[in-house]
């Protein structure tokens, strides 16, 4: 179809009116997988002829299913960049600017935030949608939010002071493991993966300083204070181990500690056995000479990424994903000595290390072992994703970037696909919510900042801005960069220190909070010739 045939039927439906304003419109769309492909043909198909896409992943064979716009000539290509490429086939004469990064990079700043008359979000990171639906907020740009949980979705528009914002609502905790099942006692599949996850792999590869999420401790809980105790001896044993990386006798040597001597140390605890069946502990040798069967269905048929392995292969497998990730993090360090390897569920290397290593460890607590498949989909938290719900709600994502378009933003109800009890999934509709007063990301007053990098210390912030801008006192408040601490009265050893030093760049929201109660957000944002520049400090106080 011509473009000029397809505009006409476009006029037909949208009006005239409308029509231009699509078509003079720039949107943004974040996020180019299973919603983002639904959701870019959509916007090319209805005449919306400058748009900019942004997504920092690859494409993985895994996503072909669903996510229409790629094929299997694009694996291991930027979603971003193809997604670009396929959708102008749709229509050519439609302008499309597309990055491979993260959304949460500086130069996706407030400034650049406000070109946008729309942005949609197609996003499934909690803490990406987060940071979208905050620049947004400052940058005073209507956000259409979309997600889909299987058979579940929904679609609505976010607009500063007018409707409520993505964090209006708290969101559900992630789901977290005590220490002393997930070390000692586990009994369920799920608490092998946290274990080859959140500790192994962490430990190994990752940062050993910090705790992962889902390891979490409540400080009243004196049984997981005593876990977390052995666990920390544990983990200065791998430290020492460590220090073989790159040999050969590395992989023998983390397998005879975790798989062998650990488990020997809990068979020590009698108690802790009275009732429950003792676990078995591996002996490295024994594996490698003769086979040992599994705890679930080691059928060789199939494809391998959808059987069990056999506790040979989980070895075998162990041994070779513990090389690669040895040889990639130790290319790193050559580069920086700081350098570590984050789990992500895409990453090959790190998923056979992760499925090899929960195996291992349910072989030895009688836990059925799983697939790579369903290793990959526990460890990801994933839920499976229906292509028939990303279509639905991409085209409501659509509709009602139509609506915003209008100037019907106060009234643009929320749209849900959900299910009522046995019958099939329908769509309801739900008046738009105001802003909750108590949200502290909304309702906190915001300020732009504009800032030389290059020069700028967190002294030339606080005085110009927060000082002199906002007239409060420097000992009476705190500047948080998220959850850390980057000053207060106490805390004044980074003051003639560089803001890029901090990590805080163009992009950032520092909240700055004073003694009395009183909040700012500041909106930062690059500035080439002074060195801080306030605007839109007005009213603050």
């Amino acid at each position: 179809m011509s473009s000029t045939a397809r505009d006409s039927y476009n006029v037909r439906i949208l009006g005239q009116p409308l029509f231009d304003k699509v078509a003079n419109s720039c949107v943004l769309m974040v996020g180019a997988g299973g919603i983002g492909c639904e959701l870019l043909k959509n916007l090319v198909l209805s005449g919306f002829k400058n748009i900019e896409v942004i997504d920092l992943d690859t494409i993985d064979i895994s996503n072909l299913n669903r996510q229409f716009l790629f094929q299997k000539q694009h694996v291991k290509k930027s979603k971003a960049h193809v997604a670009k490429e396929s959708a102008l086939k749709f229509n050519p004469n439609a302008q499309i600017i597309s990055h491979q990064a993260n959304i949460k990079d500086s130069e996706f700043d407030v400034s650049w935030f406000s070109r946008f008359t729309v942005v949609f979000n197609a996003l499934d990171n909690l803490e990406a949608r987060r940071h979208v639906n905050q620049m947004c907020l400052a940058a005073n740009v209507p956000l259409v939010e979309s997600g889909t949980t299987g058979y579940l979705g929904q679609a609505y528009v976010i607009k500063k002071d007018v409707t409520e914002c993505f964090d209006c609502e708290p969101k559900p905790t992630p789901t977290t493991f005590p220490v002393c099942t997930i070390r000692s006692t586990p009994s369920a599949p799920i608490h092998c993966i946290v274990w080859a996850k959140s500790y192994l792999f962490s430990q190994l590869f990752g940062n050993s300083e910090e705790e992962e999420e889902d390891l979490q401790l409540k400080d009243s809980d004196k049984e997981n204070a005593q876990e977390l105790e052995a666990l920390a001896r544990e983990t200065q044993e791998l430290k020492q181990i460590k220090d073989v990386m790159g040999t050969d006798a590395y992989a023998k040597k983390v397998f005879d500690k975790v798989f062998t001597s650990d488990i020997e140390r809990l068979l020590t605890m009698k108690d802790m056995w009275q009732s429950r069946e003792k676990p078995v502990a591996l002996s490295f040798d024994t594996i490698e000479n003769e086979q040992i069967s599994s705890n679930g269905s080691t059928t060789q048929n199939g494809l391998k990424d959808q059987r069990v392995w056999s506790v040979k292969e989980c070895l075998d497998m162990f041994k070779d994903s513990v090389e690669r990730l040895s040889k990639r993090l130790m290319e790193l360090k050559e580069k920086n000595n700081d350098s570590i390897l984050s789990f992500d569920k895409d990453d090959d290397d790190a998923l056979d290390f992760v499925t090899a290593t929960a195996n291992l460890r349910a072989h030895i607590f009688h836990i059925p072992e799983k697939s790579r498949f369903e290793v990959k989909s526990m460890a990801g938290n994933i839920i499976p994703a229906i292509a028939t719900t990303n279509a639905i709600i991409a085209g409501i994502a659509v509709m009602k970037g139509f609506a915003v378009l209008r100037g019907q933003i106060d009234t643009i109800k929320r749209t849900y696909l959900t299910t009522v009890g046995r019958q099939r999934p329908i769509l309801m509709l739900e008046d738009p919510a105001k802003p909750n007063s108590e949200c502290k990301v909304c309702q906190t007053v915001s300020a732009i900042v504009n800032v030389d990098f290059k020069r700028a210390k967190l002294n030339d912030l606080l005085e110009t801005a927060i000082v002199k801008g906002a007239e409060l006192d420097a000992e009476e408040v705190t500047i948080m960069d998220g959850s850390k601490i980057v000053y207060d009265v106490d805390l004044d050893d980074n003051l003639q220190t560089l803001l890029t030093d901090l990590g805080i760049q163009a992009g950032k929201i520092l909240r700055v909070a004073s003694d009395d109660g009183d909040e700012i957000d500041l909106v930062l944002q690059g500035l080439q010739k002074k060195k801080i520049n306030i605007t839109q400090l007005k009213d603050i106080m």
